[in-house]
């Protein structure tokens, strides 16, 4: 009785033995065969999605250590990941998932548009730009504005205070400013200091050139503000503020000839070039693209160049200030691109001809 008892446990446990040893042949096999599959293709063993199933069908069969045991080209680890990744994906359910869910999404012309309007408008409220933008044909609400505005770093209520920046702009229509500038001329008498003075408009960035001459005195400014306020060809006509530095030549006479028609001169604080920034911006330009490259010998001479300089600078010069050339000759033009020479090419600009 004990001896078929003893027999009975021994076959059990044989059965069991050669159960296990049969699914590691199993897997072991099944190794193989996807290793010819890929050496009949002269691969590397990178398997497909079909391969790793098959071998993590067939792993998830044996134990952890024979797992270990007979695991040749891949970690047990990985193929249990397969294995788990085949459960997931059983239970995936996100290709019936509706793709378009949630808010619709904000087109950046939009959102192009919302930010140029409240650059533009510093005291416009998120209400206000939606409005403008409905009158526009977009398809937007007063809290998709908020939103942007806010994202960007923007109030979205109105914003009642001006800049200085703002201020000025506002009123630039009306507001010119001159300066005087030196340059050496090299004549037979050596060098001599010769002055220009000139107007600019801060609204358009125009320049006249007022006077040029060696000695300036109270007498010839006072001819110099007679010019500029002429009925018909006056710098200053519809002007009604002329920004200037504290040089004594700015007389008295020179101030009164110019208020009798309206204008009143501003007189800036001593040490103060930065408020008269536009006008110090043109006497670096002037300075840096033209006479200090050039030797000049007359005022005749410095007259030419500069009637030179200030036709380029009207007509060919790309301004930072404005993002464009102030007077646009060839500006609608489609046609072949050419170069326009002054000064034997020291000046160059480029434009299009007409199609």
């Amino acid at each position: 009785m004990k001896q078929k008892l003893w027999l009975t446990i021994i076959t059990c446990l044989a059965y069991c033995i050669d159960k296990e040893l049969y699914k590691a042949i199993d897997y072991l096999k099944e190794q193989v065969r996807i290793l010819k599959e890929l050496q009949e293709k002269d691969k590397r063993i990178l398997l497909n999605d079909n391969q790793r199933m098959r071998l993590a069908r067939k792993a998830k069969e044996l134990t952890r250590k024979l797992l270990e045991e007979t695991s040749l080209f891949f970690s047990p680890a990985t193929v249990l990941g397969w294995y788990r990744k085949l459960i997931a994906k059983k239970y995936d359910g996100s290709a019936n998932i509706q793709k378009k869910v949630g808010r619709p999404h904000i087109e950046q012309q939009t959102v192009y548009w919302i930010l140029k309007i409240k650059t533009e408008n510093m005291l416009w409220g998120s209400q206000k730009i939606c409005d403008c933008l409905q009158d526009l044909g977009f398809d937007v609400s007063r809290t998709t504005v908020r939103n942007i505005l806010i994202a960007n770093g923007y109030d979205p209520e109105p914003n009642t205070k001006s800049t200085w920046k703002q201020f000025l702009k506002s009123h630039w229509h009306i507001l010119t400013a001159c300066d005087f500038f030196s340059i050496e001329l090299l004549t037979i008498k050596g060098l001599v200091r010769c002055m220009v003075l000139f107007a600019i408009d801060l609204s358009t960035r125009k320049v006249e050139i007022l006077g040029i001459k060696p000695n300036p005195d109270g007498i010839w400014m006072e001819q110099v503000a007679r010019n500029m306020v002429d009925c018909e060809e006056g710098f200053l006509k519809g002007k009604k503020y002329l920004i200037h530095d504290r040089d004594p030549l700015y007389t008295a006479t020179f101030c009164t000839i110019l208020k009798s028609e309206g204008i009143e001169c501003i007189k800036l604080p001593p040490h103060s070039p930065n408020l008269n920034s536009v006008a110090e911006r043109f006497v670096r330009t002037v300075k840096e693209e033209c006479l200090n490259h050039l030797i000049l010998s007359s005022e005749e001479q410095l007259g030419y160049v500069l009637s030179k300089f200030l036709d380029y600078y009207h007509t060919g010069r790309i301004h930072q200030g404005l993002g464009r050339i102030i007077d646009p000759i060839y500006g609608n033009n489609t046609g072949d691109i050419f170069c326009i020479e002054r000064l034997g090419g020291l000046l160059k600009s480029y434009h299009r001809k007409a199609a």
